[in-house]
């Protein structure tokens, strides 16, 4: 069970760090669209030659074009939240929503199981998220309130497509490798934003901007999710699923310490519940 483990533990800080490089983008739709543009013109002839040599039933076809469709729903809605909040904020909401929904369906649906340390955990984890989402009562100000209701709801929907594409996701690694997988998401998300792309006419001022950074996230957004597909083919989905979302407190940190972010004690202290419940889980879920 240890190396999936720190496979996730491994995805999840790639993810923050990535997630970051966005945040800082010029645009982050065209941003986006080029790390994901990267591997998915490197990826291509090894989809293509799996599929020519292993042909997939119709139903499995359909689950793949099932995780096209959500993950280019998924790129547009992140590339929206993004946006409009701050990352500290958003990205508890994004990553706590799928860390509640996907163990349910782990255990509901795949015949998984979670101990009630694992459960407690996961409600640890939750409680931490929402302190660090910064829902609640707040001092009352016109001028930021109306703003507030619209990022905590992209994100809220950015949470829900996450869950939906890793429970597809699990179900075509019984077709699939995961490196085919992840070329068959990276067309999703190319093509959910390729439309913004086009329409925006940033491209060369994004290249010119930030350059260094597309390219590094080219290795880190591809590659945080291929860790995670290695470690569920490892270990049970509703085990190993919230432990990725330590990518939370890397996130926190990053906002807080890089980004210059508000709220800082908090949501840093808030951060140090998230791990507990993350500990909870990886070793007693």
């Amino acid at each position: 069970m240890l190396l999936p483990i720190l496979l996730v533990l491994a995805s999840g800080m790639a993810h923050a760090v990535w997630s970051m490089f966005t945040k800082r983008s010029l645009n982050k739709g065209v941003f986006l669209w080029s790390i994901m543009m990267i591997p998915a013109v490197i990826l291509l002839p090894v989809l293509i030659m799996e599929l020519w040599k292993h042909p997939l039933s119709w139903s499995a076809y359909g689950l793949l074009l099932l995780s096209v469709a959500l993950q280019a729903l998924y790129s547009w809605l992140l590339s929206k939240t993004y946006e409009l909040g701050d990352l500290s904020q958003i990205y508890p909401i994004m990553r706590g929503t799928s860390t509640l929904l996907v163990p349910i369906i782990g255990v509901l649906f795949l015949k998984e199981s979670l101990s009630l340390f694992g459960w407690a955990g996961i409600i640890l984890m939750l409680g931490g998220f929402f302190l660090l989402s910064g829902i609640g009562p707040r001092r009352k100000n016109a001028n930021t309130q109306p703003q507030s209701l619209k990022p905590f709801a992209l994100a809220l929907c950015v949470g829900l497509c996450t869950t939906g594409y890793v429970f597809v996701d699990k179900l075509n690694l019984e077709h699939v490798s995961p490196v085919a997988l992840l070329e068959v998401t990276n067309i999703g998300f190319v093509l959910g934003l390729t439309p913004l792309v086009l329409a925006s006419g940033s491209l060369r001022q994004e290249w010119r901007k930030n350059r260094s950074t597309i390219f590094l996230g080219a290795i880190l957004n591809p590659g945080s999710y291929l860790l995670f597909l290695f470690a569920m083919q490892q270990a049970p989905m509703a085990h190993i699923s919230p432990l990725r979302e330590i990518g939370t407190v890397f996130a926190t940190f990053l906002g807080v310490l890089l980004l210059k972010e508000q709220q800082g004690l908090k949501r840093i202290t808030t951060s140090i519940v998230v791990f507990c419940g993350i500990l909870l889980i990886g070793m007693l879920g």
